[in-house]
C-alpha cells in the first residue's frame, strides 16, 4: 500500500536520533507533498554532507581541501587553550557565547559503560601530539564534559594523562546541572560556567 520510495525514507530515517518511526512517517508524507523545486533543493542539502571531512586537529567538521578548520586556522584563537568537548553541538554551544577564545577537541560520544573508546584514545593521542609540536605545554586545557557520572569519570582520566602537559587543567563550574548537558544549556550559565571554571 505504502510506495517503496517512502518504506525506504522510514527505514533510513527512523534510525535518526530523535526520530522514530512515527516521526519518519511523518516527515516522509510531508516532503513528499513538497514541490520538486524544493525536495530538489533538500536533497542538494542532504547531498552537500559527502563533501564535509574531519579537521585534524579538532575533530570538527570542515569544507574544502584545507587540513584544519576555520577555528583552528585563525590566528585570532589561542593555540595554547583547549577545550575538550564531547560533541560537535557542545563545541557550537560554547562559540555561542563569544567568550571561548581558544580551540577544541571533539572527543566523540562518551560510552554507557564508562570506558574511553579506541576512537577517543586515538584523538587524546593525536592532541599530545599537538601539544608536544607546539612547544610541550598547554597554558590551560579545559574538560568542557557533561557533568555526569560518565563525564567525571572520563575527565578524571584525561585530567591524569595530560597533568605534565598543561600550566592548568579546569573544567566548568557547575553551573550546569549534574546529569545536564551542554548543549542545552542557556548562554549565560555557559559564559558563567566559563568564567568560574576550576
Amino acid at each position: 500500500m505504502i510506495p517503496q520510495s517512502i518504506k525506504r525514507f522510514i527505514d533510513s530515517f527512523s534510525n535518526l536520533p530523535s526520530i522514530g518511526p512515527r516521526q519518519a512517517t511523518r516527515l516522509a508524507f510531508y516532503l513528499a507533498s513538497l514541490d520538486k523545486a524544493t525536495v530538489d533543493e533538500l536533497e542538494r542539502a542532504v547531498g552537500g554532507l559527502k563533501n564535509l571531512s574531519r579537521c585534524e586537529k579538532c575533530f570538527f567538521f570542515k569544507e574544502g581541501p584545507a587540513k584544519y578548520c576555520a577555528i583552528c586556522s585563525s590566528p585570532e584563537r589561542d593555540q595554547k587553550t583547549i577545550a575538550i568537548v564531547e560533541k560537535e553541538t557542545d563545541l557550537l554551544t560554547l562559540e555561542k557565547t563569544g567568550r571561548f577564545k581558544g580551540t577544541y577537541l571533539i572527543l566523540g560520544k562518551l560510552a554507557d559503560k564508562g570506558v574511553i573508546e579506541t576512537a577517543q584514545k586515538l584523538r587524546l593521542a593525536s592532541l599530545k601530539k599537538r601539544v608536544a609540536s607546539d612547544g610541550g605545554t598547554l597554558h590551560e586545557l579545559i574538560i568542557a564534559l557533561n557533568p555526569t557520572s560518565i563525564g567525571d569519570f572520563t575527565a578524571d582520566i584525561i585530567k591524569s594523562e595530560f597533568k605534565d602537559l598543561a600550566d592548568k587543567i579546569t573544567r566548568l563550574s557547575r553551573g550546569i546541572p549534574t546529569g545536564g548537558e551542554i548543549e542545552f544549556a542557556d548562554e549565560a550559565t555557559l559564559e558563567s560556567s566559563l568564567e568560574h571554571r576550576t
